[in-house]
């Protein structure tokens, strides 16, 4: 097997050159203590409920994630949700017009959209007929040396399964590796988190925005060695994430039991589903899932889509990227209940 690298070679010799050249814009509010401060440094009105700029460093929120990660301030970002941080992740690493992405197919769609957007090449990995990276066609793929940085999303979206043997990419691959844990806490699987002491070239992301059913906060988190963390903290915008959504994640952090719930009724309402999609005639195949949703294979995808859609049934239709399937999330009961009853009565 392949050794990292990464291990004696510096991150730098990945980064983009005027990243590393690049100053970060440093808040002096937010860098110093003071008493009884009298703000007149910002340009901000001395009126309002929220008329202060938000702590651009995110300090409260760091410490307290630092406690439940156990995990150092210093090796986490937080992001306008996830997709800032693979925003700035590609913009630090790959160089518009010569380097490249490779990502899994299929996969979260957002990974290929910022490479594009950044005039990044994407490439995708294709996955086998059960979802999984064939490792022979990953070995393959990163002989392109234009490739800094392979997304690997874990539990995978659309699919649902988890990816297995991740120290493998990590061993083999000599870029940056991003693994992204939005649906992690549904799996029962160990995070990725473990392993960052061991691997400089990992980034872990994870959200706030499904386990914790806060999406509309806005809130991502990317952990990784500080020097990763302290070139994202040089990209990012300076108050990227508004003092509402901190307030609101600390208070959410504060309530004990307050994940473990959402994720038992979660999984309570996956097993009620899984059972009662059994034996329903439009239903060819329901693919495993470690997380929050389901994908499944619909006989008639057009009509199966089309019943759904006009009783205000809301799905990800997947085809035909994933031929005849259709991506269902979990709901409550009574959405859970809406969703079999129409199922069940449609006449094929």
């Amino acid at each position: 097997m392949k050794s990292n690298t990464m291990k004696n070679n510096s991150i730098k010799t990945l980064v983009r050159q005027n990243i590393l050249q690049l100053q970060p814009y440093i808040s002096f509010r937010d860098h110093n203590e003071f008493g009884s401060p009298v703000f007149l440094d910002a340009n901000e009105s001395p009126f309002g409920e929220c008329n202060r700029y938000p702590d651009s460093t995110q300090k409260k929120l760091k410490n307290r994630l630092a406690e439940l990660k156990k995990l150092s301030p210093s090796q986490m970002a937080i992001g306008n949700g996830s997709d800032e941080l693979i925003d700035l992740i590609i913009k630090i690493f790959c160089e518009p017009k010569k380097d490249s992405i490779l990502m899994m197919n299929p996969s979260f769609a957002m990974y290929g959209f910022y490479a594009t957007i950044n005039e990044n090449r994407v490439l995708k990995l294709d996955l086998n007929e059960d979802f999984e990276i064939i490792k022979e066609d990953f070995l393959s793929s990163i002989k392109e040396e234009s490739i800094k940085v392979f997304f690997l999303c874990s539990p995978n979206n659309p699919t649902g399964n988890s990816v297995e043997d991740i120290e493998f990419y990590l061993q083999n691959f000599n870029g940056i590796v991003v693994v992204d844990e939005a649906y992690i806490e549904f799996s029962g699987k160990k995070s990725s988190l473990e392993l960052l002491d061991k691997y400089p070239n990992l980034i872990v992301l994870q959200t706030f925005s499904k386990a914790w059913g806060i999406a509309g906060a806005r809130v991502g988190m990317a952990y990784a060695s500080e020097e990763i963390i302290t070139l994202i903290n040089t990209v990012k915008a300076p108050y990227n994430v508004n003092v509402l959504s901190q307030e609101l994640i600390l208070k959410s952090l504060s309530e004990e039991g307050r994940l473990t719930e959402n994720v038992n009724k979660i999984l309570e309402e996956r097993t009620w589903l899984q059972e009662q999609f059994k034996g329903i005639e439009c239903i060819e195949k329901v693919f495993p899932t470690d997380a929050n949703f389901f994908l499944i294979a619909m006989k008639n995808i057009e009509q199966v889509y089309a019943e759904m859609l006009d009783k205000e049934i809301l799905t990800s239709r997947r085809d035909p990227a994933i031929p005849g399937c259709i991506r269902i999330n979990v709901g409550n009961r009574q959405e859970n209940e809406r969703l079999i009853d129409l199922l069940k009565n449609i006449q094929l």
